[in-house]
Order: C-alpha cells, then sequence, then structure tokens
C-alpha cells in the first residue's frame, strides 16, 4: 500500500513537516501545565529494547525512530526498537513475560499490561507528571492505564486508533442519504441501498485485531450489550446482544463477500480499489489516499462519521490503544521510564502525532490543541476517539481476563458466526458465554 510518502517520511524524521505539507513546529501549540518530571536517575551503561507494533503509516515509524535516535543523542543511552507484525505482537509480549527477558519496554495493546500486572514497573510517578503538566488523561487512556480500582499506573497509553464510519461520499448520495445516518435503522438501510447500487459495504469479521474488534465491539456496545457487568459476572447472554447479533446478520447480507476471513488490511484494499462503499478505519486508510496520485480524487469523495450510537447517545467506537509497560525484568528501570517520558514530551510527542496524520490519537487533554486537527477538517472526527467510555471487557474490571477473552476473539467469533449463518444468535451467545466463563471464574 502507498502511504505517506518515502521521501515525505524522512523528511518528517529530519524535522521536515513543512515540507510535507504538515503544521510546524510541532508542540508550538500544546497548552502545557506546571510540573516537575521525575528524577531522571538513568543507570551507568544503560541500553534499551524497545518492542512496539508495526506501521500502518510510514511516519509512525520514521518518526517514532527519529525521536528514538534524539533520546540516545541526549542521553547516551542505547536503543534498538523492533515493530512486530500486529497479530505476533500478542505472542511475543508472552514470551518476555513468561521467561523474564527480552524487551524492556513492550507498546502493547490495551488489555495486555493487565495480563502481566505482576510483571510490570508501577508508573504512578510519570503518569502523574505527564497528567500534570499536558491536561489531564482522557478517559479510556485512564481506564487502561490503571489497575482497576486503584490509582496505580500499569502502563502508560501512548495513542489510540479510533474506528469512525469511512465512506464514500458521492454514493452515499446516490443511495438517497445527504447526511450520514447515526441510527442502526438509517445505517441498514444507507448499506442495503450501497448494496442495491453495486456497492457493498464491508467490515472485518476475521480476527483482526484492529477493524474485527472494532466492528464487533460497536455492535454490542451500541445496542446496549456488555460482556460482563460491573462485578465482573459474565452477561453476555441478554437481549441486547441477541439484538445486537440478529442485526448483524441482517447488516452482514449488504457485505461483500470474503470478510469472514478479512485481517487488518483488507477493507483498505477493498477500500482503495472502489470494491466497497463503506466500511470502518483509523485515518492511515485516507492518507494513503490522499498521498497516491492514483487514487487522490477517491480521498476527495471520502468522509468519515460517527457510527450509530448506543443509547443515551454514547459514542460506541473502538479504540485500539497503545499501552506501554516496563517489564520487572529491566536491568535499567531509570532508563526504560524516562525514555517514556521523553517519547511523550511535547516536542516529541506532537511529531509523531502530526506526522502520523492523527493516526495514534492522543490520550492527554493537551494535544487537542495540536494542529493537526485543523489541518483536514475531514479527520477532526478522529480527535475525540480517546474519549470513548466503553472498553474491552465493558462493563467489568480491566483484568487478565478481559484481556484474554479480547486476545482470544471471543466476541468477534460470537459476531462471526451467526452474521454468516453458521449459528442462529442464541447458539452464538450461548458459546460466546461459555468461552468467557473459561476466563471470569
Amino acid at each position: 500500500m502507498t502511504r505517506i510518502t518515502r521521501r515525505d517520511a524522512l523528511a518528517l524524521g529530519a524535522g521536515g513537516l513543512l515540507a510535507a505539507g504538515l503544521p510546524r513546529p510541532a508542540g508550538a501549540a500544546i497548552p502545557m501545565g506546571n510540573a516537575t518530571p521525575p528524577p531522571a536517575r538513568i543507570e551507568s551503561g544503560a541500553t534499551l529494547r524497545v518492542l512496539r507494533p508495526t506501521k500502518f503509516v510510514d511516519a509512525d515509524e520514521t518518526v517514532f525512530r527519529a525521536n528514538t535516535q534524539k533520546f540516545t543523542a541526549e542521553t547516551g543511552v542505547q536503543v534498538r526498537v523492533d515493530f512486530a507484525g500486529w497479530e505476533d505482537l500478542r505472542p511475543q509480549t508472552a514470551v518476555a513475560a513468561q521467561t523474564g527477558a527480552g524487551p524492556d519496554v513492550v507498546v502493547a495493546w490495551a488489555d495486555d499490561p493487565h495480563i502481566y500486572a505482576d510483571k510490570v514497573l508501577d508508573l504512578s510517578e510519570l503518569a502523574g507528571y505527564l497528567g500534570q503538566k499536558y491536561g489531564g488523561w482522557l478517559a479510556l487512556p485512564q481506564r487502561f492505564g490503571k489497575k482497576w480500582g486503584t490509582e496505580q499506573w500499569v502502563a502508560l497509553p501512548m495513542g489510540g486508533s479510533g474506528g469512525p464510519c469511512v465512506y464514500r461520499i458521492s454514493w452515499a448520495k446516490e443511495a438517497g442519504f445527504e447526511t450520514f445516518p447515526t441510527d442502526h435503522a438509517g445505517f441498514l438501510k444507507l448499506c442495503q441501498q450501497l448494496k442495491a447500487n453495486g456497492h457493498p459495504a464491508g467490515f472485518a469479521l476475521g480476527n483482526a485485531v484492529g477493524d474485527g474488534n472494532a466492528y464487533c465491539n460497536w455492535l454490542l456496545w451500541s445496542h446496549g450489550g456488555m460482556v460482563v457487568d460491573e462485578a465482573g459476572k459474565v452477561a453476555i447472554n441478554s437481549p441486547e446482544t441477541i439484538n445486537a447479533l440478529k442485526y448483524a446478520r441482517e447488516l452482514y447480507q449488504t457485505f461483500i463477500p470474503g470478510t469472514l476471513s478479512w485481517g487488518d488490511v483488507n477493507n483498505n484494499r477493498a477500500f482503495a480499489a472502489g470494491e466497497i462503499g463503506l466500511t470502518q478505519n483509523g485515518v492511515s486508510m485516507y492518507f494513503a489516499l490522499k498521498n497516491d496520485p492514483r487514487t487522490a480524487a477517491i480521498a476527495e469523495d471520502t468522509g468519515m462519521a460517527r457510527m450509530p450510537f448506543a443509547p443515551g447517545g454514547k459514542m460506541a467506537e473502538n479504540v485500539l490503544l497503545l499501552n506501554a509497560m516496563v517489564f520487572k525484568h529491566t536491568r535499567y528501570p531509570n532508563a526504560a521510564k524516562e525514555y517514556l517520558r521523553f517519547m511523550m514530551e511535547a516536542e516529541q510527542y506532537d511529531t509523531w502525532l502530526t506526522g502520523c496524520g492523527g493516526y495514534w490519537s492522543h490520550p492527554l487533554g493537551a494535544y487537542a490543541q495540536s494542529a493537526v486537527w485543523t489541518g483536514d477538517p475531514k479527520i477532526a472526527v478522529y480527535r475525540d476517539t480517546n474519549t470513548v467510555e466503553f472498553w474491552s471487557g465493558y462493563k467489568g474490571p480491566i483484568s487478565a481476563a478481559s484481556g484474554s477473552v479480547a486476545a482470544d476473539y471471543v466476541v468477534v467469533q460470537m459476531f462471526a458466526a451467526a452474521s454468516s449463518g453458521q449459528s442462529t444468535p442464541e447458539e452464538a451467545v450461548r458459546e460466546a458465554e461459555r468461552r468467557a466463563r473459561r476466563y471470569y471464574r
């Protein structure tokens, strides 16, 4: 896939955001409070190994590496950054946790630090400093940064990729929709008419970390469903979930064939090829289209909008959260914490946020003032990504159990089975209930 060009990505790493048509200087407009950073007592001879997911936008890797090199230049700490495939990140993290060896810092998925909560360092002092300086932590990062029911931070959220609807504006108008529907009935009618016009919808129903969870969690939450209740008791087998599964079965009839095996790149490719007229995605797909002359016209015709809301008018879009943790097995805990602090400071963080075009939306309130959110009005929908009030394992505690249910794709496979007719809604929810209870004991 063509994304931000290699030349532009290199320019970003060299401080050339202006050359790529992006705002500069990064961090200049970010409001900052008075805060004293934790003491930086970096260990003599410290080196670090960092593991994080691979890019979907070239600048994600380029700017991240440039910021890391800047940290090395200022501190003398040599840092090796490894990029893992999205599906490979969790197995590699599990090996590190079990063996007590490997990466010092893992920029993991949202739940993962809670699976290994007894194996990671307390980051409360660092999180407190960053929150005080940069306008406080947003709702979802607070959920996933803190150990449930405590004020102890076991991880440091670095950003989140949101899942609004991405659609072809002209095709929606041809389908009779001048404005995007915010209710389930209207959304279904839009997809049905798009299919009738030869522009089917397409949502991932495979085991896709980003897009599979995004679609299926939205279906569950927006119908008022939940995996467990506030006490952590499995509550997925409910009338609300049954309604969500019945709706999903109808919506599936509007899909392009093959979505049961879709991963995190399939909808990008199908949308770029004009094979589908509507899907969910982070901002990466839009910028891939925009920065390729062959697909610039599709980008011009692309709109982004909120998916239909949950009861009470709440945004119910799933967020793929980057959640950094420091393993206790590190020989250089102070260097690891200082590395994370450095990467989250405005001069580095806003350069990364801007370079990625807002793909990893900010976890700290002050970064809502970043110029990235005004450079292209279309991407403003991603600015509020981390204000969502739903999380994997909603409504219960974020824990090893919730993380394991997410990693095992219990919700995704429930919707896949019911949507495709492999199971009735009642059969699918009973199987999901059985699987969830294996983890919630």
